[in-house]
């Protein structure tokens, strides 16, 4: 699989300076928590998962969650269970036959489901990258690990963990320090089972009974902006210690009554569909989600939880490497470089210090590899706009 390999190549030749690396779920670790991008959270229940999952892989989805927990109510949880063997060993016939699923995790409840997932899917379990691990702390994220580990020898395959940050623990303040020194100290002992941290922000949110609008972002809500901050303060360093930490979740994609302007300006939306691409974003309330986007970036996270698959793409074209980007990132990682210095970046606008922006350099280059490096001349709005049905 590949970002943007839905799109044809020609039209991927004339977008990207480098293309996105082709990966499988047997890629290495720091690949694949840099491809990530938006996974698509869906309810268990559905009938026709197996159907969902392929036609989405087909639309550019690379990374599906199949949920066991909130999205679902507590009486629906059993057959839920039943209906994910179902649909993954309809999965596996198809992939027999040359159909090519993303990378599948499925969210449980309890530890015990792990185990006795990967016992009742059976073969079909070659399709599974993994779980995603809800409410994680130190006390309640063990027996998850646990049970994980002991499943991948049944499993035959390499098995990830997921934690989901949402308990209360991590909210209040008087327990965060601990509760986060707790996490750090369960994720580094099995670090090599832990391919991200996933953002709970609804409940966050929900703990304090708040909601935000479709025209604010999460770094709007203080109290949840200064989780995010700690969390990235304390597992998101780029010392070699950290982990992807990935978006919190964008909840709206229909169109709500506007108390404020929309955020996006007209000017980079003025050719061909673009204008047309520009208010059907205004109108599905996804000008808030570029901009949480960019937030996201820009505050030490990579990728995103999404509930929708209109949020996927916008999530997609806005993770692709700048060529300018690109250019600052390979002149500050040159060889001749190591003993530091200051050099004015190729584009003219701004310095780049080798020491104190080599980091930076590395994880870019890191997601140039995952989705890819734009030509000069192309931004979002042509990435956005090639990847549209139909374009």
């Amino acid at each position: 699989m590949r970002h943007f390999g839905h799109i044809a190549p020609e039209v991927r030749e004339r977008l990207f300076h480098r293309e996105p690396r082709v990966f499988t779920a047997d890629s290495s670790p720091r690949m694949l928590a840099a491809a990530l991008g938006a996974t698509l959270y869906s309810p268990a229940t559905r009938p026709r998962l197996a159907d969902d999952v392929l036609k989405l892989a087909g639309r550019g989805v690379v990374s599906m969650v199949l949920c066991l927990e909130d999205s679902i109510d507590d009486a629906e949880v059993s057959g839920a269970e039943d209906n994910l063997v179902r649909q993954f060993a309809d999965l596996a016939e198809r992939v027999a036959a040359g159909a090519e699923p993303p990378l599948l995790f499925i969210r449980v409840r309890e530890p015990a489901q792990i185990t006795d997932l990967v016992r009742r899917i059976g073969p079909g379990v070659a399709l599974l990258s993994g779980f995603v691990l809800p409410k994680f702390t130190e006390e309640r994220g063990v027996p998850f690990l646990e049970a994980l580990t002991a499943a991948e020898a049944p499993a035959g395959r390499r098995l990830f963990a997921m934690p989901v940050l949402e308990s209360p623990e991590l909210l209040h303040l008087e327990t965060r320090t601990e509760t986060l020194a707790g996490i750090s100290r369960t994720v580094d002992k099995y670090r090599e089972h832990v391919l991200a941290l996933r953002l709970g922000v609804t409940d966050f949110c929900s703990a304090y009974g708040l909601r935000r609008p479709p025209d604010m972002t999460a770094y709007d809500v203080q109290i949840v902006a200064s989780v995010i901050g700690d969390v990235v303060n304390r597992l998101g360093r780029a010392d070699g210690t950290g982990f992807t930490v990935t978006g919190p979740v964008w909840e709206y994609f229909r169109h709500q009554e506007r108390m404020f302007k929309p955020q996006l300006r007209r000017s980079p939306f003025l050719e061909g569909r673009a204008d047309e691409l520009r208010q059907a974003l205004i109108e599905h309330d996804m000008d808030g989600l570029l901009r949480e986007i960019e937030l996201d970036r820009a505050n030490g996270l990579l990728g995103k939880t999404c509930i929708h698959p209109s949020h996927v793409l916008p999530v997609h074209a806005l993770s692709v490497v700048s060529h300018e980007e690109y250019s600052d990132a390979q002149d500050i990682l040159r060889p001749e470089r190591g003993g530091g210095g200051v050099l004015r970046s190729a584009y003219t606008n701004k310095m780049n210090e080798v020491k104190p922006h080599r980091a930076w350099a590395e994880r870019t280059l890191q997601r140039a590899e995952a989705f890819g490096v734009a030509r000069e001349d192309v931004g979002f709005v042509e990435l956005l706009t090639a990847g549209l049905p139909g374009a």
